[in-house]
């Protein structure tokens, strides 16, 4: 079960803006990057909220955010480039949260948040 309340106004955009017409993992992926990626205005300033074991990011530690990675790396998660300690990799949005970031951009990443809270997965 979901820890995070569902939110009608949210699975609405999401529906019609990110996954719409989607038919298939593959689609909803595709949907989810070309969503994130004209939503969120990069380069921006982004915080660890969370540790994952494929990432060397801690809680707490500060990234520049420059764009999304490749597409075809996007097939199952939403990854994005970052630049961190003079080099540039790709880890998960999921564990990134925008610091001082225009509207759009704060959406973009909370829905992203959200979807991947409420316990949705792109699957292959």
């Amino acid at each position: 079960m979901s820890r995070i309340k569902r939110d009608e106004e949210r699975e609405d955009r999401i529906s019609m803006e990110a996954i719409a017409d989607a038919n298939g993992s593959e689609e909803q992926a595709m949907g989810w990057y070309y969503y994130l990626d004209d939503k969120i205005e990069f380069p921006f300033a982004a915080k660890c909220i969370q540790e994952r074991k494929i990432s060397p990011l801690r809680v707490d530690e500060n990234v520049q955010v420059m764009g999304m990675i490749l597409e075809n790396d996007c097939l199952n998660e939403m990854f994005v480039e970052i630049e961190w300690f003079g080099r540039r990799f790709g880890v998960p949005l999921s564990q990134l949260q925008g610091i001082d970031v225009e509207e759009n951009t704060e959406k973009a990443i909370s829905d992203w948040h959200y979807w991947v809270g409420r316990g949705y997965r792109l699957y292959q």
